[in-house]
């Protein structure tokens, strides 16, 4: 991207209340990372292009916080961060000025608990067994050898897929009629189940799209701002309630399914490149269309 230029004026987010600050929420597995290699190589310019606006980038999965922090630490990312599917938002503590409310200090973060623990969810699944047997499998039965084989991680990353809190993977191996039947069973025992890459996660009420909003409602309370412009990327059906609460929602395309099944008609991007290239594609629109960046042709 070194015909992206900045723009002339100060930075977002310079403490003037009657000017916008700035967000990027982002699923991270087929949108940031590669579905396969888990590369997030071709997004790195636009990750800069972030840092140098300064631009938090608000890592959004279905992942554990173990997994985030590692991810985390490879990108050089020091924003807070969501868990699980909108399960719960890590703020590093001291990122604000003052722990939020409604949130509690934990490990080095100010934790917003917004789901059920996982250990109910196990249960629920553990008394389907009889009803769809060998129909499914799931993180906690599988342990780590399941894992690596069923997402290709090696042992030590998949150690930290199955360090889950709050909510619980599963991969369906029967038919389309028995997975319907499953999933109904699932809701019937109090579970929302979302649909990611891979897996179905069954998890608690809350979503991605309530932990954006609750999170950026955190950011204009600091900022002392009534207005943030924010951006969701995601790829796949358990990302639709984050872009559809965003202002502007960017839908990565990917190799092997259709874009999200948004509703809204307006303020949607849709990349022409799969994957974090993709990603990278549309960040950068969208700031240039915010006359944050200018693009030469």
């Amino acid at each position: 991207m070194s015909n992206v230029r900045y723009r002339d004026p100060d930075s977002p987010g310079d403490g003037d209340s009657t000017s916008p600050a700035y967000l990027v929420f982002s699923d991270l597995d087929g949108t940031l990372l590669d579905h396969h290699s888990y590369s997030h190589a071709a997004a790195q310019p636009a990750i800069d292009l972030l840092e140098a606006l300064d631009i938090p980038l608000v890592l959004v999965s279905s992942k554990t916080r173990a997994e985030m922090v590692a991810l985390r630490r490879r990108l050089g990312n020091t924003h807070p961060f969501v868990v699980e599917n909108g399960a719960a938002v890590f703020i590093p503590e001291g990122y604000f000025p003052a722990q939020p409310p409604d949130t509690v200090a934990r490990d080095g973060y100010w934790v917003r608990e917004l789901a059920a623990p996982r250990a109910r969810w196990i249960a629920l699944l553990e008394d389907l067994e009889n009803d769809f047997p060998g129909q499914f499998e799931y993180f906690a039965r599988a342990g780590e050898a399941g894992i690596a084989a069923m997402t290709g991680l090696p042992p030590a990353q998949a150690a930290l897929a199955n360090a889950r809190e709050y909510s619980e993977p599963v991969q369906w191996r029967g038919d389309a009629h028995g997975l319907e039947a499953f999933l109904a069973a699932c809701a019937a025992g109090g579970a929302r189940v979302s649909r990611g890459g891979r897996f179905y996660s069954l998890g608690g009420e809350a979503d991605k799209g309530e932990a954006l909003r609750w999170l950026r409602a955190q950011f204009a309370l600091v900022r002392g701002i009534g207005h943030i412009k924010d951006l969701a990327a995601g790829d796949g059906a358990n990302d639709v309630p984050m872009l559809e609460s965003a202002g502007t929602a960017l839908l990565v395309r990917a190799p092997d399914r259709e874009l999200p099944p948004v509703q809204r008609d307006d303020g949607v991007l849709c990349s022409d490149a799969v994957g974090p290239a993709g990603w990278a594609e549309g960040v950068t629109q969208w700031l240039c269309e915010n006359g944050l960046v200018t693009q030469d042709s």
